[in-house]
């Protein structure tokens, strides 16, 4: 007769979402998962494999559940560039805000830490940055279909100028105490949306 799980799973996952998003892949061994999650070493492995696809349904995890809001700014009714500002200005308060500043963002941590050598963590960055590219070119385009935008802006260059931007603004936040080098940078990078 098969054993019931004594634990539950989507609870563990996100458990071990916050413990990978604190502390990095390398620096997270099993030991600190089985303590963290108040799991068994073998249970773990049974519902979620190793470490490695552990981590990577952690990311997925995280994706989904942020995914929706960007899509909600940046999509909403309206007049498009004060939703574009606005996100930009989130990810720069958010880059500088002391309860988030030192956990970074579990994505550009993923890109930093693991995309370079492990193409199943690079594919799901790769992913998405793409979602994020999408979104912001969708916002530019109907910006510009709405003369909020004037015409001779690119509005996929800008959309990548932005995912980059918002990427470092990620990177700037986490490694620096000084908030203004992330603030300044966001508002100078946003004067092109003039």
């Amino acid at each position: 007769m098969a054993r019931t799980k004594e634990f539950d799973p989507d609870a563990a996952l996100q458990s071990a979402l916050e413990l990978f998003w604190r502390r990095g892949y390398e620096a997270t061994s099993m030991t600190h998962l089985v303590e963290h999650l108040g799991v068994g070493r073998a249970s773990i492995y049974a519902t979620f494999g190793n470490k490695h696809e552990l981590y990577l349904k952690a990311l997925d995890r995280y994706q989904q559940a942020r995914n929706p809001q960007l899509l909600r700014e940046l999509s909403q009714p309206g007049p498009a560039l004060p939703a574009v500002r606005a996100v930009v200005r989130r990810f720069a308060t958010e880059a500088t805000t002391e309860g988030r500043r030192l956990s970074g963002c579990f994505v550009t941590n993923t890109a930093a830490e693991l995309a370079p050598h492990d193409t199943a963590a690079a594919r799901r960055v790769e992913r998405n940055w793409d979602h994020l590219e999408t979104l912001l070119h969708s916002a530019l385009v109907r910006a510009q279909a709405q003369d909020e935008l004037p015409a001779d802006r690119d509005p996929l260059a800008l959309a990548r100028m932005l995912l980059v931007l918002m990427q470092g603004l990620r990177v700037v936040g986490k490694a620096s105490a000084d908030p203004a080098r992330v603030q300044d940078a966001a508002e100078q990078a946003l004067t092109l949306l003039d």
